[in-house]
């Protein structure tokens, strides 16, 4: 059964066995064989715009013939003559097929199914009810719609079946195409942006034969011919940070990360990253880049600044908070004592009281982290930039003049975290030492532990210039700018369960 639609079992194959029916006749009595030698000249939102202005009369006295191909979405049979919408890319437009001459036009309308893909060849016109309509003389079938589309305001309740048969979605749904026109729009904007910067724009390993860049447990894969096993990359930083020892100065990556972990509505193990390093940048300057982008793809892409989702209204014109982590923790947990938040112990007991369990390995940083996830991170709204975040989750960042931190940041939006960006760590030294208290996390157990990359470390030996980073998650910025509450709405076709 076509779960998209609320026809009974029976009515809905019965329904398919119709149309293949018909797809049968016309092959055996008109040799139809999905003909590719249609030409369109125009599309329907096209028309509208060039022409929805005019008066019928005027719009006769043109004589425009135009030549559209699309997809009939309804039909009205009224006596001897026919009403039809066919839907292009660009929007809709109605058809109208008299009797006067054309009674094989309006028994080819009555054959035909919703669903069917159709070439259409008449004169603009307009209706007494102002409409533009095209007055059809000729119309072909290009491709049979074999299973039925949904009903109008019925067929799309399913939410698992909207993401399973997105293409269906797509047909019936335009808030969803407006989504995915968006996404295309922003995605764009991003690279416009950037390159204007001087960034260049560069493409690093998917497969790697070491994971890094992010801590996240990864995929791992084979490649038979050299008999070795390979990951698909979390994160491209190791390699773009590369480059910037190669002279690079500005480079982008608009990338595919792969992480296998959970799936939720903020997370889908194949997701996608804006990452970009800037040498000779603080985390500072990268901040004000992040600010000024995300601003940027608003009134650009958005056409406001002002971003509205379910409970939430959010001003990007408004310069965004710079706070600290620990001030935020202390603002959002009155009475804790900020002398011992540094104090695993302290921190362990605090989270207990909390209902949380935490790893008795972990240390005080990594335990503020999770009091800070769990008590302040869903109540940032407006735009904050989080700064001083622990040295001990931030592996691959510079610290801060209080080592206890790292000079980094994350930026939440509507309790979301939307970008991650620091000053680079480039101590070849303070990096393998790193390196290696992540091998040993990885060694005990921890499979979202780093791993030790010494190649890695020999190119920080070259020397890297000191470098701002950032990494934007493209995904969720889409979730912002069009105001969803799940990643899986943003994502053509999202991982699901199998069936």
């Amino acid at each position: 059964m076509n779960q998209f639609t609320s026809y009974p079992e029976e009515d809905s194959d019965q329904l398919i066995s119709r149309r293949r029916a018909k797809l049968a006749r016309l092959r055996r009595e008109h040799g139809f064989a999905y003909p590719n030698d249609f030409v369109r000249n125009a599309h329907a939102g096209e028309l509208r715009g060039l022409y929805g202005a005019l008066d019928g009369p005027e719009l006769l006295g043109r004589e425009i013939r135009v030549a559209l191909a699309g997809r009939l979405m309804s039909r009205r049979i009224m006596g001897r003559a026919g009403f039809a919408d066919l839907m292009d890319f660009s929007g809709k437009i109605q058809l109208y097929c008299p009797s006067k001459g054309t009674s094989d036009i309006l028994d080819r309308l009555r054959e035909l199914d919703i669903g069917d893909l159709i070439g259409i060849e008449g004169l603009l016109m307009k209706t007494h009810a102002g409409e533009l309509t095209v007055q059809v003389e000729r119309m072909i079938l290009l491709s049979k719609c074999l299973r039925p589309l949904p009903e109008k305001y019925h067929g799309l309740t399913d939410a698992e079946q909207r993401y399973r048969r997105r293409y269906v979605d797509l047909l019936m749904n335009p808030e969803t195409r407006r989504i995915f026109i968006a996404r295309s729009r922003i995605v764009t904007h991003l690279r416009r942006y950037l390159d204007s910067l001087d960034f260049l724009e560069v493409e690093t390993p998917m497969m790697q034969p070491i994971p890094g860049g992010a801590v996240a447990r990864p995929f791992v894969t084979h490649h038979h011919a050299l008999d070795i096993d390979l990951f698909l990359r979390v994160a491209p930083e190791l390699y773009l940070k590369r480059l910037i020892v190669g002279g690079f100065e500005r480079v982008y990556e608009i990338n595919r990360n792969f992480r296998n972990e959970g799936i939720s509505a903020r997370h889908n193990p194949e997701f996608t990253m804006l990452e970009l390093y800037q040498a000779y940048a603080t985390g500072s300057d990268i901040m004000n880049l992040t600010e000024n982008l995300i601003r940027s793809v608003a009134e650009n892409v958005m056409g406001q600044t002002t971003i509205c989702g379910l409970g939430y209204s959010v001003d990007l014109a408004k310069r965004f908070e710079r706070r600290s982590l620990m001030d935020l923790v202390l603002e959002h947990n009155p009475g804790l004592v900020k002398n011992q938040l540094r104090d695993a112990d302290y921190l362990r007991q605090v989270l207990m009281q909390m209902g949380t369990l935490s790893d008795d390995e972990s240390g005080p940083g990594a335990l503020l982290m999770t009091l800070f996830e769990k008590t302040v991170e869903s109540k940032l709204n407006e735009p904050t930039f989080v700064t001083e975040h622990p040295l001990e989750v931030s592996p691959l960042s510079r610290p801060a003049q209080d080592s206890f931190f790292a000079d980094r940041f994350e930026l939440y939006i509507c309790g979301r975290e939307l970008a991650n960006g620091f000053s680079e760590l480039n101590d070849p030294d303070d990096q393998a030492e790193r390196f290696r208290r992540q091998l040993q996390a990885h060694h005990a157990g921890d499979l979202e532990a780093m791993h030790f990359d010494q190649d890695y470390i020999e190119a920080l030996e070259y020397g890297m210039p000191p470098t701002g980073g950032l990494g934007i998650g493209v995904d969720r910025l889409i979730m912002l700018m069009t105001g969803v509450q799940s990643i899986r709405e943003v994502l053509l076709f999202p991982l699901l369960k199998p069936l």
